[in-house]
């Protein structure tokens, strides 16, 4: 009753910058939240290469071929996919190096993967990154709990469980 006991999942910053809504990234599927709920951070305009960290503690299901994303699962069960940048499979993986192989048990704050954002804005592509909950249905809302520019693996999101 009045959303007491629902279990909360507290999000960290994949990496420095502006943390804004899901519903702000310039791409309708993520917009739409057609992935799934959650936020997106926009790299510090200096940014050149910045370690992409896992937003939550557990394990990390996978890292896509071409790195620009990565999935993990919590500890508490959230699945949580990051994809860094957009339109950045073009790249096929150039400017991205994975630090953890797939299948790692991970830490939040924990580098997943380094990225060339210099190289991402020169190619002309946004370097903003999406951190959405992947699992149908999982969670009832997420909340922005800091907007202001953030650090890697400081809490910036809440979500509650559906």
């Amino acid at each position: 009753m009045f959303g007491l006991g629902k279990k909360k999942i507290v999000v960290a910053s994949p990496f420095a910058g502006q943390v804004v809504p899901v519903t702000e990234v310039p791409d309708p599927v993520f917009a739409q939240r057609m992935l799934g709920d959650g936020f997106a951070v926009i790299p510090e305009e200096g940014a050149s290469v910045v370690n992409v960290c896992s937003p939550i503690s557990g394990t990390l299901r996978k890292i896509f071929k071409t790195l620009h994303a990565f999935a993990v699962v919590g500890d508490d069960g959230a699945e949580i996919l990051v994809h860094i940048g957009l339109e950045t499979v073009e790249l096929k993986g150039e400017g991205f190096t994975a630090l953890v192989e797939s299948g790692a048990k991970v830490t939040v704050g924990q580098p997943i993967i380094s990225v060339d954002v210099a190289a991402i804005r020169a190619g002309g592509r946004t370097p903003i990154t999406p951190v959405v909950f992947t699992k149908n249905g999982q969670v009832s809302d997420v909340s922005i709990t800091d907007s202001h520019p953030s650090m890697a693996g400081v809490k910036v999101a809440t979500a509650r469980f559906a």
